[in-house]
């Protein structure tokens, strides 16, 4: 197994409005779409559709979702044995508000996703232990992302840790004991508590938390491209202009590309450039998952920029 994803899973539920209805009031909205979505799940199925051997941990509830949620990962090829059903609990959902000017309103219900625990990874361990990367978030308890990093780090797998949503209760300690730190700028703002406007702001925030231990610090900065600081260098990966018409989950499509590439070259400022690309594609279609480029697709895009 090339990657496992110990993370969440969402049901995007998606309602297109007018406009927002007031208290007691209800009104008609013009459309709705529901979508397989969640950090842990995106990052999952875009490694999946690279080609990479992908298992996901997670938990869904026992409801009317479940069964199309572990359906979309196997449908990918992604490994769901340890994708396991939480009695008498919801599966995690985003109810999504999107009005006519594409601005959005989120609610998150985690449901399932809280009860991914430890002793979940205990039972994996035979699984896990022979994969080749381990890709965390933080839409699962703090305890079960700590539990897991010990884990890799006992059995020498290299870890990617993508600290969203930013949370400030993180232990510092243990993003330095993973391989790949990978914040967006606005995560940086949050765990930095600095200001990020500009490039050079970005630099010195990034720098205060290098200044802690952490060895690798992948930046993702949307339509600026992406960074990579470690020590005292600095890699700026620059962006692929391109008509964006959705960004959510550009920045799981950016960390699910890089581990396929990362495992399969070993080469992070070749692997920053792919992912730039394919983050670049999944902003050009609508939702999540259902923008991500499959493999033929991809390199249809590569050549249609002269990368191949």
């Amino acid at each position: 197994m090339d990657i496992a994803v110990i993370g969440s899973n969402m049901v995007d539920l998606i309602a297109y409005i007018n406009e927002m209805p007031k208290m007691g009031e209800t009104l008609e909205a013009p459309d709705f779409k529901m979508g397989c979505g969640g950090k842990g799940a995106n990052q999952a199925i875009a490694a999946a559709k690279l080609g990479a051997s992908v298992m996901m941990m997670t938990k869904v509830g026992d409801d009317i979702f479940a069964e199309n949620t572990i359906r979309n990962f196997k449908q990918f090829g992604v490994d769901t044995e340890f994708v396991e059903t939480v009695k008498g609990v919801s599966s995690g959902v985003a109810p999504i508000f999107v009005d006519p000017s594409s601005q959005n309103r989120i609610l998150i219900i985690k449901g399932a996703n809280a009860h991914l625990k430890p002793a979940d990874i205990d039972r994996a361990e035979v699984r896990l232990k022979n994969c080749k990367l381990l890709i965390l978030q933080l839409e699962i308890p703090l305890e079960t992302v700590y539990y897991a990093i010990d884990f890799a780090n006992r059995h020498h797998i290299p870890v990617i840790l993508n600290p969203a949503p930013a949370s400030r209760e993180l232990d510092i300690n243990y993003a330095c004991k993973c391989d790949f730190f990978m914040p967006n700028e606005t995560e940086l703002e949050i765990l930095a508590g600095m200001p990020v406007q500009t490039m050079e702001q970005i630099q010195t925030a990034a720098n205060s938390l290098l200044a802690k231990g952490l060895k690798n610090l992948i930046v993702t900065l949307g339509e600026k491209g992406s960074v990579w600081l470690r020590g005292n260098e600095i890699t700026h990966i620059a962006p692929h202009k391109v008509n964006a018409i959705d960004t959510s989950g550009a920045g799981d499509a950016f960390i699910g590309c890089f581990a396929h590439y990362y495992i399969a070259t070993g080469d992070v400022e070749k692997s920053m450039q792919m992912a730039s690309l394919f983050s670049a594609y999944s902003v050009t279609g609508q939702g999540t998952q259902s923008s991500y480029p499959s493999k033929t697709e991809f390199e249809q895009f590569q050549q249609s920029v002269h990368l191949i």
